[in-house]
Parts: structure tokens; C-alpha cells; sequence
């Protein structure tokens, strides 16, 4: 009787190994679980061949307490992983969060200096009108200056032409 409970356990094991070989890795928990029932097909081979070498009768309430052990201690190992799984994940969202810190400080020192250059081109520019409009004004003051000596030239001209026709003038008389 003990023969074909091994032949189904080593079956079962296999098959849940090439179920896992044949799979790729598809996921946590589909290795989890193959290796689940990769353990348990060798928990029951095992309990088969040492019940054929040697007949234990062992009475039910010792079972039960066995068997919750067992549950306890696989439901630990289980949990144990999450927990580890759990830390690895927290330890990429610190590290994603300080890089976040770090990309934001960086924005806001870019951000800072950007600022500072417009203040620069602002007061440069400013700087650059109040240099144009003295030029304005200081050309301005010489086109007046051009406008009043053109005036003081036409007036001479005036008096020049004036006295060439009293010249003129006066020799034929």
C-alpha cells in the first residue's frame, strides 16, 4: 500500500516541478506555490517511507498538534517572505524618495538661478534705457543747438546779403 502513495507523491512532485520549469518564473507566487507542493510531495514521501520502515501509531491529539506545528511553521516561513519582500519595497520608495528630494532641490536651485539672471537682464535693460534716454536728451540739446546755429547763420546770411546790396549799391551811385 505504501508503494503506489510514493509512486503518487514522486509523481506529483514532478509534474509540480515541470509545471514550474515549464512556466518561466511567472510570477512570486506561482514559484511559491510550486515550491509549496514541491515540499509537501516530499513531506508525504517521506512520512510514507518511514511509516513502511517503521509503523509509529501515534494517538490524535498528538497528531493535531504536530500537524498545527507544522501549519504554524510553514504559515512563519510565509510570512517571513512577505516581511522581507515588504522591506525591499520600502527600501526602493525611501531611495525613490530621496531622489525625488534631490531632483526637487536641484529644480528649485535652477529655478533660483533663472530668477537671479532675469533680475540681471531686467536691470541691465533698464540700465540700457536710462543710458539711451540720456543720449536722447544730449541729442536733442544739439540738434537745438544744430537748429539755433543754422538760424544764427541765415540771419547772417540776411545781413550779409544785405549790406553786398548796399554795397553794390552804393558804388554805381
Amino acid at each position: 500500500m505504501a508503494a503506489p502513495r510514493e509512486k503518487s507523491a514522486a509523481a506529483t512532485s514532478s509534474a509540480a516541478a515541470a509545471d514550474a520549469a515549464g512556466a518561466g518564473g511567472g510570477g512570486n507566487r506561482w514559484g511559491a506555490a510550486v515550491g509549496n507542493l514541491t515540499e509537501l510531495g516530499a513531506n508525504v514521501a517521506a512520512l510514507q517511507r518511514l511509516l513502511a520502515k517503521k509503523a509509529v501509531f501515534v494517538d490524535e491529539d498528538i497528531f493535531s498538534k504536530a500537524s498545527l506545528a507544522a501549519d504554524q511553521a510553514r504559515t512563519i516561513k510565509i510570512l517571513d517572505q512577505r516581511v522581507q519582500s515588504l522591506e525591499r519595497e520600502l527600501d526602493a520608495a525611501i531611495s525613490a524618495a530621496a531622489r525625488a528630494r534631490t531632483e526637487k532641490r536641484q529644480a528649485e536651485a535652477a529655478q533660483r538661478a533663472a530668477e537671479l539672471r532675469a533680475q540681471e537682464v531686467t536691470k541691465e535693460l533698464e540700465n540700457t534705457a536710462k543710458v539711451f534716454k540720456l543720449h536722447m536728451e544730449e541729442l536733442r540739446a544739439k540738434q537745438e543747438e544744430i537748429a539755433k546755429k543754422e538760424s544764427d547763420i541765415k540771419v547772417l546770411e540776411a545781413i550779409i546779403r544785405t549790406l553786398s546790396n548796399k554795397d553794390d549799391g552804393g558804388s554805381s551811385e
